[in-house]
């Protein structure tokens, strides 16, 4: 992954959180400081970017709101953005709170990008000890841009920086002040789509190879119907093809049995699994906007026996 590409990417994403908080009603997931590590400029250039696209997304909305390019952007970005980044982190943080409220103490998060839950929840600077994993170029842009807004650093996040996508190294945490004998909660969000099936089963298996009965995960992967699912305005199509376009193509997707089965041979009992109409049902549920649950893609939290 090049410095721009990662650069990039947690742009794009810190942008729909940005978009749903400063506008969208009601919250999903309120991430209000996500506009603070997006510059003006890069806003901007990312709305008309997404404008401008509009007649690769749809050519019907494209006609009937020619003259309304903030309609085009709400459209866009609530259609084919931010539903399943919301909807996600809006599920992983209230099971993560749970199990804060049991006592939890340690938290990973991999592909952490450009993350703010530590910022957010000032009040567990004393009980939980936040590690972000990601590309080193990822983590270096984070922290500049945590600088330019004034944030500091608190003494309970810590970065490792690493690519996890082809080895997991428990060593790199530990030096970082992981602690393998506490309970640990770990999301793993956005990730298993571009990995193949061998490659999810390493990782999970790796995870959870050193920490104690009771450690947990929140994932989202996508079902058997990925690569042939049009979805709403033909979304999961138009997903599928950007990522293929953008040189990071989506290579897996599973029946509930193959993923159980993941879990299993990892010593891994899923604990709640959401559906794509379950999700629509906890999060999307009487709205009067675009936004609702993203075809094929399903939530799990899968906790060590």
């Amino acid at each position: 992954m090049k410095h721009s590409e990662s650069s990039i990417t947690s742009l794009v994403s810190a942008f729909g959180r940005a978009y749903h908080s400063l506008y969208d009603t009601p919250k999903i997931f309120d991430d209000f400081i996500a506009k603070d590590l997006i510059s003006k400029k890069e806003y901007s250039d990312i709305s008309d970017n997404m404008i401008q696209g509009i007649q690769f997304f749809n050519k019907d909305i494209a006609q009937r709101f020619q003259d309304n390019p903030d309609e085009i952007l709400k459209w866009i970005t609530q259609v084919q953005l931010s539903p399943t980044p919301l909807a996600r982190a809006a599920y992983c943080e209230k099971t993560l709170l749970h199990e804060v409220k049991l006592g939890l103490k340690q938290y990973v998060i991999l592909g952490a990008g450009l993350d703010t839950f530590c910022f957010r929840h000032p009040e567990l600077q004393n009980s939980l000890d936040i590690i972000e994993i990601d590309h080193p170029a990822t983590q270096e842009f984070k922290k500049k841009r945590l600088d330019n807004a004034n944030f500091k650093l608190p003494s309970n996040l810590h970065f490792v920086s690493m690519d996890f996508t082809n080895t997991f190294s428990y060593p790199n945490l530990i030096d970082e002040g992981f602690d393998n004998n506490k309970k640990t909660f770990i999301s793993l969000l956005g990730v298993s789509y571009y990995l193949t099936k061998e490659e999810n089963a390493s990782l999970i298996s790796n995870l959870f190879a050193k920490v104690p009965s009771g450690s947990s995960i929140v994932f989202d992967y996508a079902d058997e119907k990925l690569f042939e699912e049009k979805g709403k305005s033909n979304r999961v199509e138009n997903m599928v093809k950007m990522a293929a376009a953008s040189g990071e193509p989506m290579k897996s997707c599973y029946t509930y049995n193959e993923i159980e089965n993941v879990l299993e041979q990892a010593g891994l009992l899923i604990n709640e699994h959401l559906s794509p109409a379950t999700i629509n049902d906890h999060f999307f549920n009487n709205r009067k906007d675009y936004l609702s649950a993203f075809e094929t893609i399903h939530y799990i939290h899968a906790v060590k026996r």
